[in-house]
């Protein structure tokens, strides 16, 4: 299996001329993109060794690919870090990854010596010796919805893996121009970038969806056949335009959507606007990505499930002894195949295989499959809530409380009981002042007893992820 730069050499040996990637008013060809990842690795391996980590700050740049594939082509091990980290997540990456180059612009990188992107010279490198496909590409640290950020070491193959999966499902081709708003410091962004490279298509970088000008510009002037979303970036288009995307069902080809929970109504909304658009919906991790696919139009009477295991994956759902679960009995969600990663930087494939189950990584995701062996995704396995033994989804008691006029969202979490060892707590954002008792009384007649919150407390916002995931646990027993 070759690597995403093999793919981006052959592409410009082939068709030199084609526009890899567009920011701005800047374009570059799938040949001159060869040359500067070229020169890049050149630039890079005279100031690291190979298996040397390089911190690159992710920002949708152009200087970000070059630097990104030339550390690839150097034998350098990439660790996309967003821009806008925090100083104490970031000091806790440079910690564990002791990266021998910082590149790029961090905007709280105090103390710490960054190269910028135009610091980085040309030369001619001719003779370049091409990633093996064992070979570690990337740390990707986690977003931390529990505990300290794991630096998930991913191969050149396991990214190969993942993409000809993701491609074989949406059917990417080298006739696609896709929108990249996403950041590319997490699986998601950077698989798209991938994805589109391989296919030898177009990459149009956009720096996000916040600008609904800039957005609906890039799809008219560009003639934008996909793009990539979370569920909130769907939300603010939503809130910001209406139903103007129903402008271009006839230009977008596809929608991929994942990272996070997207109600039933939402989708249905976007098949509505989309009739023919292919919206995909992919279930994944860091660790794992895109193990399952859902396609909107194709799949429309299980909406409420997360689709079935992608192309060359195998889901099982595994018991707390280890023993594989019959369909519509809950469990962990365990995924096979070679997309899975090899290991968590700085801990020994001894305490790796505790996250695993034969050949199978435990998700830490709950949930079962139904008789058609679609996903059905509960919650974390952390972030179940156990009612005196009774098990109780903080995501079957958010919908419920979501569906209530004056609450905006939600969250569900154990609380403390002496009684019972956990009881259920919410916290919701109001749109406006709400009885309690009386909201309690509305869940009651929709949940059984024991998944009723005890307690409910107002918050202004909800604690998410980067990449839009709620983080529960930071407010459970709070």
């Amino acid at each position: 299996m070759i690597t995403l730069e093999h793919y981006i050499r052959d592409h410009a040996l082939s068709d030199p001329y084609k526009i890899a990637l567009i920011e701005g008013k800047k374009r570059v060809s799938y040949g001159d993109l060869w040359a500067r990842i070229k020169s890049t690795s050149l630039w890079l391996s005279q100031r690291a060794e190979r298996g040397d980590r390089i911190i690159v700050s992710a920002t949708k740049q152009i200087g970000f690919v070059y630097t990104y594939c030339g550390a690839h082509l150097a034998g350098l091990v990439c660790v996309p870090v967003d821009s806008e980290t925090n100083a104490t997540r970031l000091a806790r990456i440079i910690d564990v990854a002791k990266p021998r180059l910082v590149i790029g612009e961090l905007h709280h990188g105090d103390g710490i010596e960054v190269v910028p992107f135009s610091a980085i010279e040309e030369g001619e490198s001719e003779q370049v010796k091409m990633p093996d496909e064992n070979d570690i590409a990337d740390l990707l640290f986690t977003t931390g919805t529990t505990g300290l950020p794991k630096g998930v070491m991913l191969t050149h193959s396991n990214q190969m893996a993942a993409a000809h999966s993701i491609n074989e499902f949406i059917g990417n081709t080298a006739d696609d121009v896709e929108l990249l708003a996403l950041p590319v410091s997490h699986s998601f962004g950077l698989g798209r970038l991938r994805c589109t490279l391989i296919a030898g298509g177009t990459i149009v970088l956009l720096g996000s969806f916040a600008s609904m000008k800039k957005f609906y510009a890039a799809l008219e002037e560009y003639h934008v056949t996909g793009f990539g979303m979370v569920p909130a970036g769907w939300a603010y288009i939503k809130k910001m335009s209406g139903e103007r995307i129903a402008q271009y069902a006839d230009r977008l080809r596809y929608i991929e959507i994942g990272s996070a929970f997207m109600s039933e109504d939402d989708k249905r909304l976007l098949m509505r606007l989309l009739p023919t658009t292919h919206i995909c919906m992919h279930y994944g991790l860091t660790e794992a990505s895109r193990s399952a696919f859902i396609s909107f139009h194709d799949e429309e009477d299980h909406l409420t499930s997360a689709g079935k295991a992608s192309p060359g994956v195998d889901i099982s759902i595994i018991d707390e002894t280890g023993n594989m679960l019959p369909a519509g009995i809950d469990g962990e969600v365990c995924v096979k195949g070679a997309h899975v990663c090899v290991g968590y930087w700085e801990q020994s494939q001894d305490e790796f295989l505790l996250d695993c189950c034969g050949d199978y990584f435990k998700t830490g995701d709950w949930g079962y499959l139904d008789k058609d062996d679609y996903l059905h995704l509960v919650s974390r396995k952390k972030e179940i809530i156990n009612v005196g033994g009774k098990k109780v989804s903080p995501l079957e008691v958010e919908e419920a409380l979501n569906e209530i006029d004056g609450i905006k969202e939600s969250i569900a979490v154990a609380m403390h009981d002496d009684v019972l060892g956990e009881v259920v707590k919410a916290f919701v954002v109001c749109s406006t002042p709400l009885d309690f008792e009386a909201i309690k009384r509305l869940l009651s007649q929709r949940l059984e007893n024991y998944k009723v919150p005890v307690a409910i407390e107002t918050i202004d916002e909800l604690p998410r992820t980067s990449s839009g995931k709620l983080q529960r646990l930071a407010l459970a027993d709070k």
